[in-house]
């Protein structure tokens, strides 16, 4: 028996790298896939590996780009399989870059399919669960959106899908869907450097996730480098607060950054690092 033994489950971008890998460790744990990508041959490829090992797949390649497109992944799910239990929101592209020289086509690929790719199968799935009365659904985002070198474009996407986890989080409470996020650190085709763990370390997170003993996990975002495992803190409001009646001057402004906050500034950054002043 596994834990997603009867469950149907979304993975989009699966047709390689850590896609791949959720799908394969999802169908181990019994849930029947629909494997997503942009790519049909991978996507079949990867339909065909599960079904091979005797489990339950089918292939369905879109972009998740576009919207009716995305609502078809998630309406090829309930028509295969009667039901949609899990999203894996994982399709992801990456360019890296010093800000100077990103362009206006690079700012769109990545805005439309780590954004509103997200947004767009994610939002479908929701109608479908809440219909349905419960699911689970794992937003795929990365450690690049604390700030790394070269990723600051990619990183921004990854914030937002971070936030948008948190958004969610408060929006189906209660509703028998919860909402996690995953900032993962493996081998995929965007990443393939030798120092990263393989795919098929990060994948069984995902297995549990998408399983009901993560539902106390419900608006929390998870790392794991399959050796490591920690949650992130969500962005909050720091202490110190400084108060002052209304009608702040810019000298009253100076000086409470320098006396107080200036002192407490964080760290910033994967690795942190502090800011150069």
């Amino acid at each position: 028996m596994g834990t997603l033994d009867s469950r149907a489950v979304v993975v989009t971008g699966a047709g390689y790298g850590l896609g791949r890998a959720y799908a394969l460790a999802a169908a181990a744990e019994g849930a029947s896939i629909l494997v997503n990508d942009v790519d049909p041959e991978r996507a079949k490829a990867v339909a065909q590996e599960i079904t091979d090992a005797g489990g339950s797949a089918s292939a369905h390649p879109a972009s998740v780009v576009d919207f009716d497109a995305a609502a078809g992944i998630v309406a090829a799910c309930v028509a295969e399989y009667g039901r949609i239990d899990g999203l894996v929101n994982n399709a992801g592209v990456i360019v890296s870059g010093d800000p100077w020289d990103i362009g206006a086509k690079d700012i769109r690929h990545l805005v439309d399919v780590n954004v509103v790719g997200v947004l767009n199968v994610g939002i479908a799935a929701i109608e479908a669960m809440r219909r349905a009365g419960g699911g689970a659904i794992v937003n795929v985002t990365s450690g690049g959106h604390l700030g790394m070198p070269g990723l600051a474009l990619y990183g921004a996407t990854k914030g937002a899908v971070a936030s948008l986890t948190y958004g969610w989080a408060i929006d189906l409470a209660g509703s028998g869907i919860h909402v996690v996020g995953l900032s993962p650190l493996g081998r995929s085709g965007m990443g393939r450097s030798e120092a990263l763990p393989e795919a098929e370390h990060i994948a069984p997170v995902v297995a549990y996730l998408l399983g009901d003993e993560a539902a106390g996990l419900h608006g929390q975002v998870v790392r794991f480098d399959g050796s490591r495992l920690s949650l992130l803190r969500p962005p909050a409001y720091a202490e110190p607060v400084v108060e002052n009646p209304p009608g702040w001057s810019v000298a009253q402004v100076s000086e409470a950054v320098r006396s107080t906050l200036g002192a407490t500034t964080h760290a910033i950054g994967h690795p942190p690092v502090r800011p150069v002043a």
